[in-house]
């Protein structure tokens, strides 16, 4: 037996067919009933939805989606214990579902049968899928800088000031989105999911150091944000690029101008 109740254009609905199986009746009985029900249209209107389904043939046949009302509604008559049963057990699977929506937990999209909203819980899922991707990623990074390869040069520069991006950029009369464009067209960082991240061959390198921060987005959902800085060997490790790349920094632009 499938679910008893399951999501519908974000409404937890059932239907007849579902009805007509657990109470063990004709749905073309159901559906009669439905049609014949002593309730206003508004009342009908709101509880009962015209819908379809393909049955083994693939013929395209009548159904109803049902709402938690319409469903007391249609079922108040049915009697005996096993009838009483059930309604106990749609009640619970009523009440389960909008407790799991009030706190947010959503159905896997496999579970909704509506397509328009199995598409759309999908692409959360993808969404989400990518986010944790990107979080994963991140700690990586923050791993890897603080495990970085020794060297006589990492001695001499080890320095605790470090300097965010926008600063470095700053030095050479840039902004510093442009720095970070450069960066990574210089296979040095990517984008992820609108997070910067180092190329794993440069995280260990003890370029940068990095801090997660948690917020709360406008939703109310939890975020985490990489905050990056680079330190003086990642700063010098720039500088170099720059170079190459025949940018200067603004003092020695300077100096060279005062020189000719």
């Amino acid at each position: 037996m499938k679910e008893l109740v399951f999501i519908d254009k974000n409404e937890i609905v059932t239907d007849s067919l579902m009805v007509a199986e657990v109470f063990e009746k004709p749905h073309k009985d159901i559906l009669k009933k439905i049609r014949n029900l002593d309730c206003s249209k508004e009342f009908t209107e709101r509880n009962f939805s015209p819908s379809t389904y393909n049955d083994s043939t693939g013929r395209s046949l009548s159904r109803f989606l049902i709402k938690r009302d319409g469903l007391v509604f249609l079922v108040m008559g049915f009697t005996g214990v096993k009838a009483a049963e059930y309604k106990e057990k749609y009640i619970e699977a009523f009440n389960n579902m909008e407790e799991a929506l009030k706190n947010k937990v959503q159905m896997a999209s496999y579970m909704i049968e509506d397509p328009i909203a199995r598409a759309e819980r999908w692409i959360e899922e993808q969404k989400e899928k990518k986010l944790l991707e990107t979080q994963k990623l991140m700690l990586e990074q923050q791993v890897k800088e603080y495990e970085p390869k020794v060297t006589y040069y990492d001695e001499i520069l080890k320095s605790t000031d470090v300097i965010n991006i926008t600063q470095i950029a700053k030095d050479y009369g840039i902004s510093g989105k442009a720095l970070n464009t450069i960066l990574r067209k210089e296979k040095v960082q990517y984008k992820q999911n609108g997070q910067w991240l180092l190329y794993s061959q440069h995280q260990d390198k003890g370029f940068t150091k990095s801090h997660t921060q948690e917020f709360i987005k406008p939703n109310g959902e939890k975020g985490s944000k990489l905050h990056t800085k680079w330190t003086q060997k990642g700063r010098l490790f720039i500088h170099s690029l720059l170079l190459k790349r025949g940018i200067e920094a603004v003092i020695d632009r300077e100096l060279n101008l005062q020189n000719t």
